[in-house]
């Protein structure tokens, strides 16, 4: 059993012959923190799965007690943020081709290597032997030394290490200092230049923390803030809003009493704003076309006072059923859900009933998500520059297949959360160029001018405004 691969060893095989003695090795091989944290790791590199799924369904691991499921989270997230980092020195330190070593003996490494680095209160000699005694049992002897070999030479040079210079390449000197791709990194100092490039990456690379929007459907400003006091929980109010309070203390969050009867919801403040620059009315028709996971279709509706009628339609049917979910939590009561594509209706309502009757839209339009890198780190990895252009096509034909729903006069909010100009001002100006009769409303006169862009546009930085990278603009059409 002790070279058998853990791929091999998953339940979902047993129906081809894996037998309960294996199934049983593989749930003692994966019982603790650690080595829970490279399974995902493995699996997040060689699958299009997400970080934040992946580490959800090991958290409903009985096995893992709390202080292994806040380990467990930490290293997953901490080795994909610094990922480019660690492997900048175990490449240098490994005797062979580093990019050929065996997945589980990569991110074993990986996995020790942050806890070295990056968590003074894990000894080192835990974090190394849980490492070896890992690797022993799943690839053998050979590879257990190669790994507590490379491990403990790091330890002994600590003082030493090689770090790149800027001097040499700036772009690859910052990409390898901040943990972020070359391509990404290089758009960011051509456009914000050196200094702010690096500001931008170390927000990114912060752990990042929890900010919560009030239900006023469910709970006054007042009483959650006083709720918040009673459980003895440090908070500040938002920036731009008053139903927004981040805290970074308030653990078990999806078990908290209050969260699971719907008195509050988690969600950036930047995606607030975009609700309130789209200043629904209770009387009105509201379209979302983009709408799974619910946050704004939900924060909308609370703004509504669970009146008039938001339509949120949603492409993928699994993505709609946790946002009804979420819905019906929350106690909204004005929304209905259709699945539906708003490029490729198929249903009557999108094909018929709701043409031009719609008095606003918001296109929360799908993005490179280049603005929420401290939350999900794993989409440094997973983009390609090629993507933003990809998706700039598709937010065009999205904004485009909306307009045969809005009445004359209407509003149409645009949004992402992407720091990238061909994704947001770009599309809007190609869109303006395709439609005269829309013109920009400034975002000043429905939110605080802090957030608005010499273009009366919402456009936000992490290191400048302290909340996630986003984009929003109000369009108002003049006939």
């Amino acid at each position: 059993m002790e070279n058998l691969k853990p791929e091999a060893l998953s339940p979902n095989n047993q129906q081809n012959g894996t037998s309960k003695k294996e199934i049983e090795y593989t749930k003692n091989l994966y019982e603790d923190a650690r080595s829970c944290a490279v399974k995902i790791l493995c699996r997040c590199e060689r699958t299009d799965s997400y970080l934040e799924k992946l580490i959800d369904a090991e958290l409903k691991n009985d096995n893992l007690n709390d202080f292994d499921k806040a380990l467990l989270n930490e290293i997953a997230h901490g080795v994909i943020r610094w990922m480019r980092r660690l492997d900048w020195f175990l490449n240098g330190f490994y005797r062979g081709n580093y990019e050929k070593c065996l997945p589980e003996v990569r991110n074993a490494m990986r996995v020790a290597l942050y806890q070295i680095l990056f968590l003074n209160k894990i000894p080192y000699s835990a974090a190394v032997n849980e490492a070896v005694e890992f690797i022993k049992r799943i690839h053998g002897e050979k590879h257990a030394g190669v790994v507590n070999g490379l491990l403990r030479t790091i330890i002994r040079t600590l003082d030493n290490l090689v770090w790149p210079t800027r001097e040499i390449d700036e772009v690859n000197y910052l990409g390898i200092i901040q943990s972020h791709p070359n391509w990404m990194v290089k758009r960011w100092i051509n456009r914000f230049g050196f200094d702010n490039a690096v500001k931008l990456c170390e927000e990114n690379n912060k752990r990042p923390v929890m900010s919560l929007r009030v239900n006023s459907l469910k709970i006054s400003n007042g009483d959650f803030e006083n709720y918040l006091k009673e459980k003895n929980l440090y908070y500040r109010n938002g920036n731009f809003l008053d139903n927004f309070f981040t805290t970074k203390t308030m653990s078990k969050i999806y078990t908290d009493e209050l969260c699971k009867l719907g008195f509050f919801s988690i969600q950036d403040e930047s995606a607030g704003l975009v609700s309130n620059l789209l200043d629904p009315k209770p009387e009105e028709l509201i379209l979302d076309v983009c709408s799974a996971p619910g946050g704004k279709t939900s924060h909308i509706s609370e703004l509504m006072k669970n009146e008039g009628t938001v339509i949120a339609v949603e492409k993928y049917l699994s993505r709609l059923e946790v946002m009804n979910k979420n819905l019906e939590r929350l106690g909204v009561k004005n929304v209905r859900s259709i699945h539906d594509d708003i490029c490729e209706p198929r249903t009557k309502d999108l094909m018929e009933n709701l043409i031009g009757k719609a008095d606003k839209i918001l296109v929360d339009a799908p993005c490179s998500g280049l603005g929420v890198l401290s939350k999900k780190p794993d989409i440094k990895w997973k983009r390609e520059l090629k993507d933003i252009g990809n998706l700039q096509n598709l937010q065009n034909e999205i904004l485009e297949n909306s307009l045969k729903y809005l009445k004359p006069g209407g509003v149409i909010v645009y949004s992402t959360c992407t720091t990238e100009a061909e994704e947001n001002y770009e599309v809007v100006k190609t869109f303006l160029t395709n439609h005269p009769e829309f013109s920009i409303d400034d975002a000043g006169k429905f939110v605080s001018e802090k957030a608005v862009n010499k273009e009366g546009c919402i456009e936000l930085f992490p290191y400048i405004h302290n909340t996630d990278g986003a984009f929003s603009v109000r369009l108002i059409r003049n006939n």
